[in-house]
């Protein structure tokens, strides 16, 4: 860990402080340093169509401000897509279809709700669930998408963002995870708006998708 990032993260809290979203853990791939991709799928995994809406456009608009070819699922999917769950066959196809159509990475975002930040806390702690592909991972959260009532209970929001690579002459695996705590989510268009700005400073930070140059200067900060 150089200099740079150790001040950056310092900074970071301070930057963050006052926005209702805060990366609380990150994990990122041993075996991968930088990663570009040639065309994203941003999906955001919620039953709140309108807040997928917001959340997919804000963050699709961002990464392409950094030069990331970034496509919604909102504007790739047929409008039926997520109406019934999908099979494991049906997952594999997709998947398959993605890459014929120029996709090689996958941003998945979904929202898990908790009742206080004690529990958020012990969830971080007993993470168990772990996916090594886009398509595990969707299969296994497309019922948030049917549950109206899912989030009714909860205060604070455990929100956590997945890269996966579906390049086809690579693995298919998990290049970045992130979890974020999301404070004010009835605010949809403020918690969207932070989440987003801390999603992409976390992907920079990490060389993930935006890759920035830093000289020797900038090390030695």
């Amino acid at each position: 860990m150089n200099k740079l990032y150790i001040y950056l993260l310092a900074i970071s809290g301070l930057l963050y402080s006052c926005s209702s979203s805060e990366l609380v853990e990150n994990w990122k791939n041993p075996d991968i340093d930088t990663f570009e991709a040639q065309k994203v799928l941003v999906i955001g995994i919620t039953p709140d169509e309108s807040a997928r809406k917001v959340f997919e456009k804000k963050l699709a608009t961002e990464l392409k401000k950094s030069g990331v070819n970034a496509i919604r699922s909102l504007d790739y999917f047929e409008s039926s897509f997520t109406t019934s769950p999908k099979t494991e066959k049906e997952m594999m196809a997709l998947e398959s279809q993605l890459i014929e159509n120029g996709f090689d990475a996958i941003l998945l975002s979904k929202v898990l709700g908790v009742e206080d930040k004690v529990t958020v806390v012990k969830a971080y702690r007993n993470l168990d669930k772990t996916f090594d592909s886009f398509r595990d991972d969707y299969y296994e959260n497309q019922d948030i998408y049917y549950d109206e009532d899912y989030y009714e209970e909860y205060q604070i929001f455990h929100a956590e963002s997945s890269l996966y690579c579906i390049c086809p002459d690579k693995e298919k695996e998990l290049i970045w995870k992130g979890s974020i705590d999301i404070t004010e989510p009835e605010n949809i268009k403020k918690a969207v708006s932070d989440y987003v700005k801390v999603l992409v400073w976390a992907l920079k930070g990490q060389q993930l998708l935006i890759i920035e140059e830093h000289t020797n200067e900038d090390i030695d900060i």
